[in-house]
């Protein structure tokens, strides 16, 4: 059986496309977002793959379960996702878009694990550092861990810095015993 990723492609491709022509990137990364909850949940799973469902019935299932939120090109979506059974991919399909969508508008987002609540004041300096770094707008999602003791590590895409006084004490003793 191919990777999930790689039968996620072509439908994350489509739906950026669809998204580009008609300027609704953030409609559909909720859109998406949601159906991929919605896939994702334990009751949903163990009905996706009941034989007894008619594909009607799944797809009338699962627009239930999302409600209203849905306009026609989503529930056509939804449609073809089931009728070619794979709607299990849901999660790599919104991915993939994610990462199209970021690739278009030239942004990426990065994560800041620190040991301490990070302030407004740094906040600014790590996004203009990595603004100048990376050639995108960047967008900062910070996290504290307490384990880290000083310091922060920092991801963006596959950019990794790492920063942490944990990281540091390690190459210290490496660089002791060998």
């Amino acid at each position: 059986m191919a990777e999930k990723s790689t039968i996620a492609r072509p439908y994350a491709q489509a739906i950026f496309d669809l998204a580009a022509a008609n300027k609704q990137f953030s409609q559909w990364s909720e859109n998406l977002a949601l159906a991929s909850a919605v896939a994702q949940d334990s009751g949903m799973q163990g009905v996706i793959g009941n034989p007894c469902l008619s594909n009607a019935q799944l797809v009338d299932l699962f627009l239930g379960v999302c409600g209203d939120k849905f306009d026609d090109a989503a529930k056509n979506m939804v449609k073809l996702l089931v009728e070619n059974g794979r709607l299990t991919v849901m999660p790599e399909i919104t991915a993939l878009y994610e990462e199209y969508r970021a690739e278009a508008e030239k942004t990426v987002q990065a994560e800041v694990v620190s040991a301490f609540p990070v302030t407004s004041a740094q906040k600014t300096s790590i996004k203009k550092a990595l603004k100048k770094r990376l050639g995108r707008e960047v967008e900062l999602v910070c996290t504290t861990d307490n384990s880290l003791v000083g310091g922060a590590i920092i991801r963006a895409g596959d950019m990794v810095i790492d920063g942490s006084v944990t990281a540091q004490l390690e190459k210290l003793t490496h660089a002791l015993t060998h």
